[in-house]
């Protein structure tokens, strides 16, 4: 059974505020404040600092979270198995290109198991990792950069970054440099978008950010960018799966700026939600 102090953890480490924790959990601040002095006492580390009015996590603390963690999802996941220990449970995140691109085969074979319920969320990045760390999620599959010392991860695949323009845009079936690319108008992902992440990651490494670009446009819908690219309002830079979905899609790549990315199945260290993995490899 987990204490109820370290769910009070938990929440301050999501909110880094005491006043807003105490909202959250309907407590007193100062109720809020002896269960971080009780971890704090218990455990014989300082779990938080103040420093110009800031509130910040110690390397201590950083530790006991992740445990923590682990150990809720881990609760959480007997209690279900308690409830209905004839169903198995899969709630499953995906970034945009895997979802919409890479696992939907998969997914409807999934379905076909009444054994086995399956929830899939499709959302970017840095809201699936905000879900796996509130216990929403089991495994989050993503294609953008996330910190793996914070989390469990195992390779699901690698997969090329390129660009696409309309069939007869000036761009199609070449290698390009970046200053003829910057000379196009940029339809691009919303922040927090691992597509995005992992372009700015190539625009840095050439010295280059966003604003290279005259025009940008954001968009969260790979096909509402498939539908403007293929009628020239713009070029894109999406992984291969997006660009082979649509064979009125040409392609191009930046001279001397090849991008292979990883794929991962991710999820919260030393749980149970590693054993679910091979339901989705097939």
């Amino acid at each position: 059974m987990l204490d109820y102090r370290i769910r009070t953890l938990l929440t301050l480490c999501d909110l880094m505020n005491y006043r807003l924790t105490a909202q959250v959990l309907n407590m007193t601040q100062p109720a809020v404040t002896q269960h971080i002095h009780f971890l704090e006492d218990y455990y014989g580390h300082k779990l938080f600092t103040y420093s110009a009015r800031k509130l910040s996590k110690t390397a201590q603390c950083v530790l006991l979270e992740e445990y923590a963690r682990s150990m809720s999802y881990n609760e959480n996941n007997l209690r279900a198995r308690l409830d209905q220990p004839q169903r198995r449970i899969l709630r499953i995140g995906a970034t945009k290109t895997i979802g919409d691109f890479v696992i939907t085969d998969r997914i409807a074979q999934l379905i076909d198991h009444r054994e086995l319920d399956v929830t899939l969320v499709v959302e970017n990045t840095q809201s699936l990792l905000h879900k796996l760390n509130n216990m929403e999620l089991d495994i989050a599959l993503i294609e953008g950069f996330f910190d793996k010392r914070a989390y469990g991860h195992r390779l699901m695949r690698r997969e090329k970054l390129v660009g696409i323009c309309a069939a007869h845009h000036p761009l199609a079936g070449r290698t390009v440099s970046l200053t003829e690319a910057f000379a196009m108008p940029l339809i691009l992902r919303e922040c927090g978008s691992g597509t995005r992440a992992v372009f700015e990651q190539l625009l840095w490494s050439h010295n280059y950010e966003i604003d290279a670009f005259p025009r940008r446009i954001v968009i969260s819908s790979f096909e509402l960018t498939k539908k403007l690219v293929r009628q020239g309002a713009g070029i894109s830079f999406v992984y291969a799966a997006i660009a082979d979905s649509d064979p009125a899609l040409a392609t191009f790549e930046i001279d001397g700026a090849q991008t292979i990315h990883e794929f991962n199945y991710v999820f919260l260290k030393d749980t149970q939600a590693e054993d679910l993995i091979p339901l989705l490899e097939g």
